[in-house]
């Protein structure tokens, strides 16, 4: 399945690429990879998140877990090779339905809360998929509300990894993620 998913982004002419709608696969990819972007906004993908972003994968996309791993893998290696998020956001922001985008900002937030932080860093990559998703920030903290309570369950109280908000200034606005160029600020 890796090696399908990996044709599926080899270049085709500017023509066709343009003339083609996205397959369902690819869009898959684009997802995952902006969720993987906002699993490694705080350089530290802890295996609560990697346990959360499988469980999500498999459950928003209904893949068995081999697959819902193949899929994050397939991601993972198109978000290291890429420039810039705006193949990722472009393809979700044109073909995603707003509730699909507040489905996967409620996923992205989900990942953020995962191990009872919100780093500085993490809030920006946030706020900055959303903008290039084209989600208004009432939508984004609707998001980020709907998650906070599922985090405290059914009776209102907080849990072991209730997020608190933690950590100093983003690295600039283009700092390094995940060990990789900042997205959008060239050799940063």
């Amino acid at each position: 399945m890796i090696a399908w998913l990996r044709s599926l982004f080899a270049r085709t002419e500017p023509e066709e690429e343009a003339s083609r709608p996205p397959s369902p696969e690819e869009l898959r990819v684009a997802a995952c990879a902006l969720l993987l972007e906002v699993a490694y906004a705080d350089d530290d993908f802890v295996p609560n998140e990697r346990q959360h972003l499988a469980e999500v994968v498999r459950r928003h996309f209904r893949l068995k877990p081999d697959d819902a791993h193949e899929l994050i893998s397939a991601a993972e290696d198109e978000r290291r090779e890429s420039v810039d998020l705006w193949a990722f956001t472009a393809l979700v922001r044109e073909h995603y339905s707003v509730g699909q985008k507040m489905v996967l900002a409620e996923a992205m937030w989900g990942l953020v809360l995962a191990d009872g932080q919100i780093e500085n860093r993490e809030d920006w990559v946030m706020r900055k998929i959303s903008g290039l998703l084209g989600l208004k920030a009432g939508y984004l903290s609707e998001a980020r509300r709907r998650q906070e309570l599922r985090a405290r369950g059914p009776d209102g109280a907080a849990e072991a990894g209730d997020a608190t908000v933690a950590g100093g200034p983003p690295a600039g606005a283009g700092g390094a993620t995940g060990g990789q160029p900042s997205r959008g600020t060239p050799n940063a």
